[in-house]
């Protein structure tokens, strides 16, 4: 196991403000100091906190899903790769991308996509998305044998489970390769569609050359319930590489399944770069001692890439950040 340093070294301010304490305002801290990308969270029974992101090398190591695990959101510990067999439709693949991990009749599920191996001979085979199972929140998971759904491109990919509520509805939420995110019906026991049900289309991109429109691509949705109103957080527009332009934008709906309105100001944006920091995105809510945290990726400025012949921005670290309600909309202590 890899032990990730958690310290005041990248901060965006001077000095190191804990997210847990005192009167003064949290500040977005470094949470895991390495190439941790798209970060889904769960806590699990006994108050641990799991992150499963994109696959990475690690030491040497290729791993198709990481997983860390914390006490308290601040100390991580890297546990190894929470799907280490590869499934069978994807064996001499290695594009394992934004997984979920949720907790289903005693069992625990993650969601991810991955590209088949029908895409090295089929130039039309995009990614699918696929959910795996396992008896622990650490894994190991196992895949079901089938992707859940497959397409062109990078437009099933970022999964989300979400119960609703107000219905008992068990919804799958994905989306992006410039198509709309996107909500569907899930059987209850959460490993297929439910029988009828048909896909949702909730937020679309917005094809502008606009620079400071961050919604030529939406995906990365996360949707939380609070007060009588759905919050749908999504990303965009393009997390990494020498164009990197990403941010974290919000919508809600009185709905699970929309419609959904963007919030009004800044084209929804509550999450944006900054000196220091560039294209944060991606995120995922915690509760912890009666506050919400965001976690989310971005890359560090001064450290861009993992190795030197990397593509640059392409070294994406985990930060959190205290989430507070105003006027019916989140917004991100800093903002930045």
């Amino acid at each position: 196991m890899t032990r990730f340093l958690l310290g005041c070294a990248g901060l965006l301010v001077a000095g190191c403000t804990t997210i847990d304490g005192g009167s003064s305002p949290a500040r977005p801290q470094l949470a895991i100091d390495a190439d941790f990308p798209d970060p889904a969270v769960l806590r699990a029974d006994d108050g641990t906190y799991y992150a499963y992101t994109t696959q990475a090398s690690v030491e040497g190591h290729q791993l198709n899903i990481q997983i860390a695990h914390s006490p308290d959101l601040r100390a991580w510990e890297h546990l190894g790769d929470a799907l280490p067999v590869k499934p069978a439709w994807a064996s001499k693949t290695q594009d394992f991308w934004a997984p979920h991990v949720a907790k289903v009749d005693g069992r625990y599920l993650l969601y991810y996509s991955a590209k088949p191996d029908a895409a090295l001979t089929d130039p039309e085979q995009g990614l699918c998305l696929a959910v795996a199972t396992a008896a622990r929140p650490e894994g190991p998971f196992i895949d079901t044998g089938k992707p859940l759904l497959c397409g062109p491109g990078f437009v099933n990919i970022d999964p989300m489970l979400f119960d609703d509520p107000q219905t008992g509805k068990r919804l799958l939420y994905w989306g992006s390769g410039f198509g709309p995110i996107k909500v569907q019906e899930m059987r209850p026991d959460g490993l297929a569609f439910a029988p009828g049900s048909a896909p949702v289309d909730l937020v679309a991109p917005v094809p502008t050359d606009d620079p400071a429109n961050y919604r030529r691509l939406v995906e990365g949705a996360w949707v939380t319930y609070r007060e009588g109103w759905y919050y749908l957080f999504f990303s965009g527009d393009n997390c990494c590489g020498p164009k990197a332009h990403y941010a974290v934008m919000v919508a809600r709906s009185r709905s699970a399944t929309g419609p959904f309105e963007v919030k009004p100001e800044k084209g929804g944006v509550i999450l944006e770069a900054s000196p220091g920091w560039i294209a944060p995105g991606h995120n995922a809510l915690a509760e912890k001692d009666g506050e919400t945290l965001i976690l989310y990726h971005a890359v560090d400025a001064a450290r861009p890439r993992t190795r030197p012949g990397d593509d640059v921005n392409t070294r994406r670290v985990m930060l959190t950040a205290r989430l507070v309600w105003r006027d019916g909309w989140p917004v991100v202590e800093e903002g930045r």
